[in-house]
């Protein structure tokens, strides 16, 4: 065998190394994607848990409230509990960080930047959480720790604050943070080693004092005695009649798991939608070997009559296969690395998808990934080589060497391509598995693979009947009917474009879609023109976390004194809160806002809604809600009222009714909305984290901005930085703009795949037309000119990818209808409409057929020379 690979097959490699380089460059795109988007979304998943065990430390329960903190009265039972060898308090919260002394809004307070604050206690926290433990600078006092007025940074906190690294011998820093309204200025006076964001410790008693958190703690962290039961622990606690509603147990590793399955479902997709290129890369390594076959079939034939069984044959061409895979592979791990280096430095961890903002992770180069994927690679490409390896084995040798025979073509090809037609139709209806869309991934794959396979069955479905409609033109009836005589070749060389474009059609529709849902969706939840914000630390994002909006709001004063502003018609509030109702997934959003008109014409709801019992609450769910928590409409939703329960200033638990669904693309993990009036009424919390605000009929817009920036400076102790205050055009084009970015891979994704399939197109002509000098010669002297042998040539470029263009466009669109109905909801637990952009998909179907057109003109060129007149020489 190895003699063969060093002879027969080198032979080969060294007279059409273009084809072949076609198929190790497909494999080879293909790998490297995979691998450097598994290799990017570890990296930055590994940074972001080293961050948060960093930061949480190694404590075996942490005690948290559902939502907000809970009362410090809860540490102090803890403490004395005889099963408790540590109790740990912390005081947590997202604010606003200045450097030196800059007021904010002078150009000294444009630096105004996220901060992460810590309030801990010292003398408990080495054993549980050394890296928050505070560092003292050189030369400060060693009980700085203890004193108010101190703070201590992460190197993350340093650099964004625009600090040197170390602070200077001798010299005196300043910060200053805000949560809430007033600013407060603090000594910078020392480091913290923990990672992640940026980060400032300060002791627990200063951090109450100063921020407004007197008695409150936001969780506590426990290292219980050797041999504790933690589950009968936490349930005896909770079980207790004096335990505080609202306030939970969770595990150490629930919050890093929370992020990973946050994000999980848009790297799932991410790395499916990146082996689109590999799966391409199958078919090309499918379509240059069974050309190679087709072509060698007089030497595989003779090598046959020479001794080579027919099993030699399959083990030969199989280990041609193997070795395009194997160079393919391990080029695309080198490139993959390379790509996922230079992504990270440039680009971050994020990819566009806001789950690791902030996060600056350096590159895990895995040995594990580099042969899950290497591996892939290789069984792509002896997946593409398994059917012109049978073809090589089953040739009949003798008819063969007449120039007789070719491989066997099986009759019932279009029973199997309706058969995994069928299959891809089941699969569809599976539900997810572990919450990724395994079935969903495989009726996609059975669809193509059908759809492929129909490919012969579908050229002489469409050719026979126009066949006749160009019988009398001579050029045009030789294109078609040699696309229909020779259906199978056909359809081998195009099936590496049908893959590519009809997942570039799918991918198309779904973004397609997913816009014009998200553009009506900011419609609906945007009827305002302007929108104020209170602004206390960073923006929430995709990350898992709280909302800055927990803690920054507006009093009811400043909501009645914006309304009477000049050119304000009305206002509308809303109040958004993070609880978290289970410990293992992301904080779900509770949004108290006002419903005037009713939630049909505020929500952008699916389906009607439900008239809410006498006695009730009604409130209204996203979709994700339904999927992960079970609050189907006409329900009452129970863990909603342990969690309000806690903070109702009601004598009895309120009950919650679902009253309706409606859609949120901003939260995929859940958000549940209430009337403001109910909200104020059951916890008396009459503050609100956003103002709509509505512009009289010829108010200017810049002056209603100003003046509410005024008021804030008036009623916001100085500061008119205390709000953020944004058009509903900015926010519009902001939210579309984040949405392109989040999808801008799946563009590059799309077009290196159509890229391999038009070079698979040309590798295919080019092969061919070498073949075929013979029949060009032929036609040269029955009189055809040069120009028109070309033009029989890229006249059956054209029928060919005319064919795999509505083959690659049906199938497309089938595949569309399951990455929107199917993959998306059980992905990201939310529905949207389909919408075909059939201008763009015309548009690309006619670019392919320009390009394969073009590219079996060019292809033509050199076999329709001079020479292809002597090409029949060795016939006469």
């Amino acid at each position: 065998m190895r003699a063969l690979l060093t002879t027969f097959s080198w032979q080969e490699l060294r007279h059409h190394p273009w084809r072949n380089a076609a198929a190790v460059l497909a494999v080879m795109l293909g790998v490297a994607l995979a691998f450097s988007v598994q290799l990017i979304n570890a990296s930055a998943l590994d940074e972001f848990s080293s961050a948060v065990r960093s930061v949480n430390g190694q404590p075996d329960l942490e005690v948290r409230a559902v939502q907000g903190g809970f009362d410090e009265a809860v540490f102090a039972r803890l403490a004395k509990h005889p099963q408790v060898t540590l109790a740990s308090p912390v005081v947590e919260f997202q604010g606003l960080a200045l450097a030196g002394d800059g007021k904010p809004g002078s150009s000294a307070g444009d630096s105004q930047v996220p901060m992460r604050v810590i309030g801990i206690d010292a003398l408990v926290l080495p054993t549980i959480a050394p890296a928050l433990m505070p560092q003292a600078a050189p030369g400060a006092d060693r009980f700085a720790l203890f004193a108010p007025g101190q703070v201590f940074l992460n190197a993350a906190a340093r650099t964004a604050l625009g600090l040197p690294a170390e602070a200077p011998a001798g010299s005196r820093e300043t910060v200053q943070l805000r949560s809430g309204d007033a600013w407060r200025q603090l000594a910078v006076a020392g480091h913290v080693a923990a990672g992640g964001t940026a980060l400032a410790v300060m002791d627990i008693a200063a951090a109450q004092d100063l921020f407004d958190q007197g008695g409150r703690l936001s969780r506590i962290d426990l290292r219980l005695a050797p041999g504790t039961d933690r589950a009968a622990f936490t349930a005896a606690l909770q079980k207790s009649p004096d335990w505080p509603a609202g306030v939970q147990f969770a595990e150490p590793g629930d919050a890093a798991e929370r992020v990973s399955n946050l994000s999980r479902a848009y790297r799932v997709n991410l790395t499916v939608l990146a082996l689109v290129a590999l799966f391409t890369g199958a078919f090309l390594v499918f379509s240059v070997l069974a050309l190679s076959v087709a072509k060698r079939a007089q030497q595989f034939a003779l090598l046959g009559v020479l001794g080579l069984t027919p099993r030699e044959r399959l083990r030969l061409v199989l280990t041609e296969s193997l070795v395009l895979g194997l160079i393919g592979s391990l080029a695309g791990l080198a490139l993959g690395t390379a790509l996922a280096a230079f992504a990270l430095k440039v680009l971050g961890g994020d990819l566009g998808g806001g789950y690791f903002e902030g996060v600056a992770p350096t590159l895990h180069w895995s040995a594990g990934a580099a042969l899950l994927y290497g591996g892939l690679g290789v069984a792509a490409a002896l997946v593409g080589g398994w059917w012109p390896a049978r073809a090589a084995q089953a040739l009949p040798e003798a008819q063969t060497l007449k120039g007789l025979g070719a491989a066997p073509v099986q009759s019932n090809g279009h029973w199997l391509a309706l058969a995994l037609i069928a299959l891809g139709g089941a699969l569809a209806k599976v539900p997810a598995i572990g919450g990724i869309p395994v079935a969903a991934y495989l009726s996609v794959a059975c669809l193509l693979v059908g759809g492929i396979t129909a490919l012969p069955w579908l050229i002489a479905l469409l050719y026979d009947r126009i066949a006749p409609l160009f019988a009398q033109r001579v050029l045009p009836m030789l294109a078609v009917e040699r696309a229909r005589r020779m259906r199978g070749t056909a359809a081998v060389a195009v099936s590496g474009v049908v893959a590519s474009l009809s997942l570039a059609v799918a991918l198309t529709v779904m973004v397609a879609s997913f816009r014009d849902s998200v553009t009506q969706w900011l419609d609906v939840v945007l009827p305002a023109d302007l929108y104020v914000r209170a602004t206390s630390g960073g923006r929430g994002s995709n990350s898992g976390g709280g909302n800055s909006t927990d803690t920054a709001t507006f009093p009811p004063a400043f909501v009645q004194a914006l309304a009477q502003l000049p050119g304000v018609a009305r206002t509308g509030t809303l109040r958004t809160q993070s609880l978290q109702l289970d410990a293992t997934r992301p904080a779900v959003a509770l949004i108290a806002r006002s419903l005037e008109g009713g939630a049909t014409q505020s929500l952008p709801l699916v389906g009607s809604a439900l008239a809410v019992p006498e006695g009730q609450v009604g409130i209204y769910v996203s979709e994700p809600m339904v999927e992960l928590y079970g609050a189907r409409p006409g329900t009452t939703f129970a863990p909603l009222a342990d969690a309000m329960g806690a903070v109702a200033s009601a004598k009895t638990k309120p009950g919650f009714f679902v009253a309706g669904v409606w859609r949120d693309y901003a939260r995929q993990f859940g958000a549940i909305t209430m009337d403001a009036r109910d909200y104020e009424r059951i916890t008396g919390e009459r503050n609100v984290s956003d103002v709509a605000v509505w512009l009289a009929p010829g108010a200017a817009e810049g002056e209603v901005q100003a003046a509410v920036r005024a008021l804030a400076a008036r009623q916001g102790g100085g500061s008119a930085e205390s709000v953020e205050i944004a058009s509903v055009g900015q926010i519009r084009v902001t939210s579309l703009r984040i949405f392109d970015r989040s999808f801008a891979v799946t563009y590059w994704l799309q077009a290196v795949a159509i890229a391999i399939g038009l070079f698979g197109i040309a590798a295919s002509f080019s092969a061919q037309v070498l073949a075929r000098r013979k029949e060009f010669g032929l036609l040269a002297h029955l009189g055809f000119t040069r120009r028109q042998v070309l033009a029989v040539v890229a006249g059956e470029g054209a029928a060919w990818t005319a064919i795999g263009a509505v083959a690659g466009l049906g199938l497309g669109l089938a595949v569309s209808v399951v990455l929107v109905k199917v993959v998306n909801p059980q992905s990201f637990h939310w529905s949207m409409d389909l919408l075909v952009p059939w201008e763009r998909l015309v548009v690309l179907c006619a670019a392919v057929v320009a390009a394969g057109t073009v590219t079996a003109w060019l292809a033509g060129r050199a076999a329709a020379g001079k020479d292809a007149v002597l090409a029949v020489k060795e016939d006469w």
